[in-house]
């Protein structure tokens, strides 16, 4: 029988169990409220990242038997007994405990059924574009501070360049006054990437920041590789 982890109704969401007069059963609420609020990689049936969750919503849909739970070791699947089961096994990592159970916190859930992409329409911002370039001149290929880097159109404007996700580069100073008015063509420079509007999917959908896990990366390197780029 698996352990009652207390969900409520309409949505069910992972809440602390707690004793007869309200108190929370974890050892340290506080500490334990961080960890259901960090991050967990949500992947397709087919194993194509496609969302971060909070781990208190990772943990709802492996008890829900929406998804389960990926060993990040051999990429072994697990519900939420078995995950409990094999937490017994872990000679590393988080932990949540209850009264009566421990178990490893996931980093990785793969969904039963859902075997699409969530979409996100990208604004088009100067805070996406340097996310975009990952603060590096297209230019010169090289990265610096975002006070050292400023918006580029590659076709100028008094030639008729637009301001558009594919005309747009982050350039550095020194870079952007060598190229001027012209066409990087006209002075020999190469744009370190092609600029094209960002397809999130390769990201999740979000801005991972320092939530990225080392467990991820595979997942992510395959996303990147396979999302429908549009020109």
């Amino acid at each position: 029988m698996l352990p009652a982890l207390h969900l409520t109704a309409p949505n069910r969401h992972f809440k602390f169990p707690r004793s007869s007069r309200g108190q929370p059963l974890w050892d340290d609420a506080t500490h334990m409220e961080a960890i259901l609020s960090d991050k967990v990689l949500v992947l397709n049936r087919s194993w194509v990242a496609v969302n971060v969750a909070t781990v208190r919503r990772a943990l709802t849909l492996v008890y829900q038997d929406v998804a389960r739970i990926v060993a990040p070791d051999d990429y072994s699947t697990y519900d939420f007994e078995g995950w409990i089961e094999a937490s017994r096994e872990a000679k590393a990592g988080r932990l949540i405990h209850s009264a009566t159970f421990s178990f490893c916190v996931p980093e990785v859930i793969v969904l039963s059924a859902f075997n699409g992409r969530f979409s996100k329409d990208v604004r088009f911002s100067r805070r996406n574009i340097f996310e975009r370039d990952e603060n590096t001149c297209q230019y010169c290929a090289k990265k610096y501070d975002r006070s050292e880097l400023t918006l580029d159109h590659v076709i100028p404007r008094s030639r008729g360049g637009t301001s558009t996700w594919t005309n747009i580069v982050l350039a550095c100073i020194k870079c952007n006054m060598r190229k001027g008015d012209r066409l990087p063509s006209e002075l020999h420079m190469k744009l370190a990437r092609k600029p094209v509007k960002p397809q999130w999917a390769t990201r999740v959908g979000v801005k991972l920041g320092r939530a990225c896990k080392p467990s991820w990366e595979r997942f992510l390197e395959e996303a990147y590789w396979d999302v429908e780029l549009k020109e």
